[in-house]
């Protein structure tokens, strides 16, 4: 019994790694399809979105036809599942996407993983949940950390850039924490699987919306090689991961794999250095370890 708890360990942990690498490297991806191939912010978010969708239906249908017999969701459950959908896989995702105009992978990975402390702050104002002395210190240490990651830009003289896709980052980690809270509500309801796959499709239709209602031009003019990037960050970056750390949740919970999955800003930085050729100051490097050492601290209390 000891030895096949330790085994789902190694899976969970091994699931959480590789789905935490896997999502890093979206925003290499997304940079090197605006560095190479000019696809611009809505169009490329949406030819992700078309490429997952497909594997999210089939999925669904899959999960349909077994023999459990699950439960229809209520009124309620749809009208949240429409709001996390919008919220989580839209609006996080188009600020993210928009960001990366102005900051390098490195950075907007360093930002966007600050969502651990907006999940505890909102928790603790809205929901009333303590925030106890040592998440306090995390706090600090991390947004310490990335502070440290701006110096080198602010030297050169990209404090315009620097701030608004700073910002839009900002906003896609809030946005993001505010679908981690509700997802957390109503996963244990409705199963991650129908979960996951019913807020990707409600994504999906946002986007098109979205797309159609401010775009006078074709998702068809671009290179071929922008298709292929953009079908290898829905499969890599977006389908894989999001089933990957799921299911690692599932095995060793949400404290450990916040832990292991605070791997994500380091592979963003390495990948963004051997393929964006993006330099890596010592600043960053010390922000990197500061702002990895309060995630850290915050995931040790939770999972405490």
């Amino acid at each position: 019994m000891k030895q096949s708890s330790s085994v789902n360990h190694l899976k969970g942990a091994v699931l959480v790694f590789t789905g935490a690498v896997l999502f890093a490297g979206k925003a290499v991806l997304v940079k090197y399809n605006y560095i190479h191939y000019h696809v611009d912010t809505v169009p490329l978010l949406v030819l992700r979105m078309l490429f997952s969708l497909p594997f999210y239906l089939v999925i669904l249908l899959i999960q349909s036809r077994k023999e459990i017999v699950e439960t229809p969701l209520t009124k309620q459950q749809w009208l949240w599942m429409l709001a996390l959908g919008t919220i989580g896989y839209y609006l996080a995702s188009l600020f993210d996407f928009w960001g990366l105009n102005y900051v390098t992978a490195g950075v907007e990975r360093l930002i966007l993983f600050l969502y651990p402390s907006i999940v505890l702050i909102i928790s603790a104002v809205f929901l009333k949940r303590k925030i106890q002395r040592i998440q306090y210190i995390a706090l600090f240490i991390a947004y310490t950390g990335v502070v440290c990651t701006f110096i080198p830009d602010l030297k050169i003289g990209l404090q315009h850039n620097l701030i608004v896709g700073s910002a839009l980052i900002f906003l896609s980690a809030f946005t993001y924490a505010l679908y981690l809270i509700g997802s957390g509500e109503l996963i244990p309801k409705i199963g991650t699987i129908r979960f996951t796959s019913y807020a990707m499709i409600v994504s999906t239709l946002v986007v098109v919306v979205h797309y159609i209602v401010t775009s006078n031009g074709s998702l068809f003019g671009y290179p071929k090689e922008a298709y292929y990037l953009c079908f290898v960050m829905a499969v890599f970056c977006t389908v894989m991961p999001s089933f990957f750390i799921s299911g690692g949740i599932k095995l060793i919970g949400s404290g450990n794999a916040s832990i292991i999955g605070s791997i994500g800003p380091v592979a963003t930085i390495i990948m963004a250095g051997f393929f964006l050729d993006e330099k890596f100051t010592l600043w960053q490097l010390a922000g990197t370890i500061i702002v990895l050492a309060g995630v850290l601290m915050i995931s040790w209390k939770g999972n405490k």
